[in-house]
């Protein structure tokens, strides 16, 4: 764990999640976030038991119509109680060990702007050491004044001004109830990330078409290290160049 210190008051934290269906997932999302002052779900649109999971667990609820990842991750922290924001979606999870590390981190109040934090995937029935998807750094807890999200459709990312610090231990991923969810979010994310490409002027390439699926393939399986995951390294080697594929496809479309 590393992260400077000040001697300014204990900063107290909103968790913010995202959500539209997800009532299978958010319970467990949810019942990992005893680090946090408070809970908040921007929910857009749910027709399931989402909203009312969220409450049972004491989360505030706000309806708000869905404008995109990024900007939706925005609004959810402009309306949080607090300052710092740990942003988590509903399929994942703190670990104990970094629940332990949050609490710790706000015992001594930090002059940083955000912290990055390892995610460890969970897929097929076991956990992903390698192939491109592990440490996977990510930065969840933040200064809303001095870091906000940037990106549309798909490939949304946190802009930080000011110095960053980490924590050791896992949030923990749960991105696919299985092989058959895995492929329909290739499918739907493939296409938004097209309409991306071509918004901003790019043009079909289908050289890149051609070479990047078996590069990606070989990077993720060889260089990444996926072949240590057994068959599940080689079936996200293929998921991997299937996405690259069909992004690149569909930007001719």
């Amino acid at each position: 764990m590393r992260f400077g210190y000040s001697i300014a008051a204990m900063p107290r934290i909103t968790a913010t999640i995202i959500t539209l269906n997800e009532e299978r997932r958010l319970a467990a999302a949810l019942a990992s976030l005893s680090c946090c002052d408070e809970i908040l779900v921007v929910d857009s649109g749910s027709i399931d038991r989402t909203r009312e999971i969220a409450q049972r667990y004491g989360a505030r609820v706000l309806v708000h119509e869905w404008e995109g990842y990024s900007k939706q991750k925005n609004f959810a922290a402009s309306q949080a109680e607090n300052d710092w924001i740990l942003s988590v979606d509903a399929d994942e999870q703190v670990s104990a060990e970094l629940a332990a590390e949050i609490v710790a981190w706000k015992n001594h109040s930090s002059e940083l702007a955000a912290m990055r934090m390892p995610r460890q995937a969970f897929y097929l029935g076991r956990w992903i050491r390698h192939s491109g998807w592990y440490p996977d750094p990510k930065i969840r807890l933040y200064d809303r004044r001095r870091a906000s999200w940037k990106g549309d459709f798909v490939h949304e990312a946190m802009m930080v001004s000011g110095e960053m610090g980490s924590f050791t231990s896992n949030l923990l991923h749960y991105p696919y109830r299985g092989w058959q969810d895995h492929m329909e979010r290739i499918d739907k994310y493939t296409r938004l990330a097209a309409d991306g490409v071509r918004n901003k002027g790019d043009r079909f390439n289908p050289f890149k078409m051609l070479l990047a699926p078996p590069l990606v393939f070989l990077k993720t399986l060889i260089l990444q290290g996926g072949i240590l995951d057994g068959w599940r390294g080689v079936l996200i080697a293929y998921m991997g160049a299937r996405y690259v594929f069909l992004r690149e496809f569909r930007i001719l479309r």
